[in-house]
């Protein structure tokens, strides 16, 4: 047999009834769900309230856990995911941060950066993870105003403007 679904909830059914008519997101409505399911004991087992929620039974008792740990806060706040890129190392990273600050030779496009990858590094990136990464990273948009063109020649420009 399951999991008894016991816990020592501190709030109310009334108070989380009010919480989960506030929520605005169905991630956070099945949280609470699941704490009132748990509260007023409506499924004997931990197994038959994740199975009425449509959820995994490991992913009830992570929210549980988390309900136990810091209350009902934590419970409805997610946690970034902050994983370091297997893809991409610490030696990519900086030649694409020099790439993409240098005024001269800018990537053309997100296809030349993972063209440009291909060549350097030898290492052939997908077109969406490497636009992904930039935009995540550097916060690069495709068409982005430049202060001046990467071809312009400087001493063309003073020349033109001496002129009367």
């Amino acid at each position: 047999m399951g999991k008894k679904a016991v816990l020592n909830i501190k709030e109310t059914v009334v108070e989380l009834n009010n919480l989960l008519r506030k929520q605005k997101t169905l991630k956070k409505e099945k949280r609470l769900k699941s704490l009132l399911l748990v509260k007023t004991g409506k499924f004997e087992t931990r197994q038959e309230v994740a199975d009425y929620l449509s959820i995994h039974i490991r992913t009830l008792e992570r929210w549980l856990n988390n309900y136990k740990e810091g209350g009902i806060e934590q419970m409805l706040t997610d946690k970034p995911k902050n994983k370091t890129s297997r893809i991409i190392t610490a030696e990519i990273h900086e030649g694409l941060a020099k790439r993409v600050n240098d005024p001269n030779n800018p990537f053309l496009g997100y296809w030349d950066a993972q063209n440009w990858v291909n060549t350097e590094f030898g290492l052939d990136v997908k077109y969406h993870r490497i636009r992904e990464y930039l935009i995540q990273h550097f916060k690069t948009k495709l068409k982005t105003p430049r202060k001046s063109h990467y071809k312009k020649d400087n001493e063309a420009e003073k020349a033109f403007l001496k002129t009367p």
